[in-house]
């Protein structure tokens, strides 16, 4: 690993490289990354960021993201199998049918989804965000997308609007299991359940805190309580641990695991700064029209 980390230095200083790594990721990746974080946290980090090459250690979804707010970047991801089921579960179709139903209807889109869904949606969002730009929006009716559970989760939030809900989901979050969360809390009494909203509703009526991976990480760490089970993707566990190496965490069931972001390997950064293969590429036609939900979300997310 020594040698791997080195050569990986090397290659960033010589072609002004930047990493960029999601908490989802394995430790070692998180632990090589210059920026590690959540989607929304990258999606800034990545368009301010002064680097000509940005390596995406995440899934698909992240580094098209990236390179449509970065079209002078050149955007590499360290494995192009890295995907996000969820990220097209929408489709063109009912877009258009529920705009014809209530023309009055913002398409707001989850940040985990594809290009072609982003040219098609007014707002971008993320699970950290979702809340509060909803509520800025002028529009009644609001479309979310992809992913139902966020979109019921940010809906309660916000009884004044009217929600159409898709039928998406993360096959992570959407797998915990409420008999499992209710064993982890009889085993750990005393620990404080975190739960992402991407989670089914029956596992965040049975948390004590909901929120993002960033927000978990947040609240976590400030909290005086000693032991945490936590609803997300294991690689938070990385992050958790560094940050508060006194406390002890628990993970429910056995699935908790997103295989596309454990394709990114340091071995697999090494290889695409290398090559310089696996870029992201997008059409401009494509970038301009996803772009301005893009910005639209860091507008009314400031």
């Amino acid at each position: 690993m020594p040698d791997i980390l080195t050569q990986i230095d090397k290659l960033k200083k010589k072609k002004n490289a930047v990493i960029l790594a999601h908490y989802y990721c394995p430790g070692d990746v998180q632990a090589l990354a210059d920026y590690v974080g959540d989607s929304f946290y990258l999606a800034k980090i990545a368009k301010s960021v002064d680097a000509d090459i940005i390596v995406f250690a995440g899934v698909r979804f992240m580094g098209e993201s990236a390179k449509i707010l970065n079209p002078d970047k050149k955007v590499l991801m360290p494995d192009m199998d890295a995907d996000c089921p969820m990220a097209h579960m929408a489709s063109a179709e009912k877009i258009r049918s529920v705009r014809e139903q209530y023309p009055d209807t913002a398409v707001v889109c989850y940040i985990n989804s594809t290009a072609e869904l982003k040219c098609l949606s007014d707002v971008c969002v993320t699970s950290a965000n979702a809340g509060k730009i909803v509520k800025a929006l002028p529009n009644k009716h609001i479309f979310f997308i992809p992913d139902e559970n966020l979109g019921r989760y940010v809906a309660a939030s916000a009884p004044d609007k009217e929600f159409i809900f898709n039928d998406g989901y993360c096959p992570i979050h959407a797998d915990f299991d409420p008999d499992e969360l209710k064993k982890a809390k009889e085993e750990h009494p005393n620990a404080v359940v975190c739960s992402h909203p991407e989670s089914r509703s029956c596992i965040l009526e049975s948390s004590d805190y909901i929120g993002s991976t960033s927000g978990i990480i947040n609240y976590v760490t400030a909290s005086d309580a000693e032991e945490f089970i936590i609803c997300t993707e294991v690689g938070i566990d990385y992050e958790l641990t560094v940050k508060n190496p006194e406390k002890r965490f628990y993970y429910v069931g056995s699935k908790c695991v997103c295989r596309d972001m454990k394709l990114n390997t340091p071995e697999s950064i090494l290889d695409v700064l290398r090559t310089e293969k696996n870029e992201i590429i997008i059409s401009d036609e494509i970038r301009e029209k996803a772009l301005r939900p893009l910005e639209r979300m860091l507008e009314l997310a400031q």
